[in-house]
């Protein structure tokens, strides 16, 4: 699916989610807060438990931390591992949170919305239960867009497959059997994404004629639904509300247009190049991601910096090579760097893009501070702690504001081992914030029948996160 009518036809399919939003939505606006920001991170090909521990753990805890028992120690005064150095600016918001398992998830080289759904997922669309974590905490913040999806999609093998530069199924979901879309490029997403307030003649009139198109589809619907009954006439009726829904959204935004004209991001001509590297290509997509948060166009952006399936472009010391991940996870030397080398500049490349993040956030007031007092980011793997993952552990890279309701800031923690008593899951995780945050679910995500010999319980938040 590459083209803008492709696109548009897929919104219609799941802009029925978008009317689920309303009632939060006024509990937002009630409040009076700013809204809180999510920034979810996932990359593929594993991320090794082993480094993200800080190098200066006196012998105590690192002998804690080698069998794998609970740690939980203050990162003021520690040493950060080398690829982390990037984010040393702000080891204040920041917390490296290890141990959570996710067996009940998909793992080994793909696991396409697995992990933010925390469920057994493939391909099919029967395989999505329902809406992953991200799409959940926007309907707690909503916003015009909603949710936004930016990815460096794979070119052979794993969730999406196509081109690098167009709009493809992305690795969220809206609910059950309604897999998301996600931008490939930073050309595709500032096209689509700042279109309503383009200075493009040719953009302006086509987002009119889209606007056009609604108007008459919405009024078709409707007519065709009424001598209809029955099952018909809720099909017809649902394709209909789902169109005025999507209307809806871009009255919003055409009320907003000042304000994201204000923010629309002035791209660098590499990243708008359709064979942009892949170290730009993450560097442009985190420019259009910061100008769609400012804005206010989202409040959630689900962004994948990477695939096992994605040909790396654009390392250091091997500009010129095709990086196959799937090689590099079987710890192949490539142009003469080793596999861990590769690992770490490429895991290195990802925290400059985070810092970049974090300091335009921190630079644009909000409230009493600053817009990432009330913004969390999370870096984490897809399918597990390596290349052929078993889901034993998923590590988090976490950065959170002032105002964040989960305490997680300046700290090393190491949760319990798979098992022990106290162990946690990505369930567990992401229970905590839906609950921080409003949405009072008893549990979000499967369970892990493997846990039930173990004989403690696996439902609810991860009560030492709790605010």
């Amino acid at each position: 699916m590459n083209n803008r009518r492709d696109f548009l036809k897929q919104s219609l399919l799941g802009a029925g989610a978008m009317a689920l939003m309303n009632a939060p939505q006024q509990l937002a606006a009630a409040s009076g807060k700013p809204p809180t920001r999510f920034i979810f991170m996932h990359r593929g090909n594993g991320l090794w438990p082993r480094v993200c521990v800080p190098p200066s753990l006196d012998a105590r805890t690192m002998e804690l931390e080698k069998r794998k028992e609970a740690v939980d120690v203050d990162l003021d005064g520690h040493d950060l591992p080398q690829w982390l150095g990037p984010l040393a600016g702000h080891r204040e918001n920041l917390t490296i949170l290890q141990g959570l398992s996710g067996k009940m998830c998909t793992t080994g080289h793909h696991s396409w919305c697995s992990s933010l759904g925390v469920f057994k997922a493939n391909e099919r669309l029967s395989s999505i239960k329902w809406a992953t974590v991200d799409f959940e905490l926007a309907k707690l913040f909503p916003s015009p867009a909603g949710h936004i999806e930016l990815a460096c999609f794979p070119l052979g093998g794993g969730n999406a497959r196509g081109s690098l530069d167009g709009v493809a199924t992305g690795f969220s979901a809206r609910g059950p059997q309604q897999p998301n879309y996600a931008f490939g490029s930073p050309r595709i997403a500032l096209q689509e994404l700042f279109k309503s307030v383009s200075t493009d003649l040719k953009a302006r009139t086509q987002y009119q004629l889209d606007r056009k198109v609604l108007e008459f589809i919405a009024a078709n619907e409707s007519a065709i639904a009424n001598p209809l009954a029955g099952i018909e006439r809720a099909k017809v009726q649902n394709y209909a509300d789902s169109v005025e829904s999507i209307r809806e959204r871009n009255r919003k935004i055409d009320a907003m247009a000042e304000v994201i004209r204000k923010h629309v991001p002035k791209l660098d001509a590499k990243y708008l190049d359709p064979n942009v590297n892949t170290l730009d290509r993450q560097m442009g997509h985190a420019e259009v991601l910061l100008g769609a948060l400012i804005s206010g166009l989202t409040n959630v952006v689900a962004f994948t910096v990477d695939e096992l399936g994605h040909r790396y472009t654009g390392i250091p010391g091997i500009e010129g090579e095709k990086v196959n991940m799937h090689d590099v996870g079987h710890n192949k030397s490539i142009g003469g760097l080793s596999a861990e080398t590769i690992r770490n500049r490429a895991r290195t490349h990802h925290m400059a893009v985070i810092d970049r993040i974090v300091k335009r956030l921190k630079s644009v007031p909000e409230g009493d501070g600053t817009m990432f007092d009330n913004t969390m980011l999370f870096y984490f793997p897809d399918g597990g702690e390596t290349h052929h993952s078993h889901g034993w552990e998923y590590p988090f890279i976490i950065l959170s504001g002032d105002n964040a309701r989960v305490d997680l800031r300046r700290r090393y923690i190491r949760l319990p081992n798979y098992g022990q008593p106290g162990h946690s899951t990505l369930g567990n995780f992401y229970t905590t914030l839906l609950n921080a945050y409003g949405n009072s679910i008893e549990h979000y995500g499967a369970l892990d029948t493997g846990l039930n010999k173990f004989g403690h319980g696996q439902t609810g938040p991860i009560k030492q996160f709790q605010s």
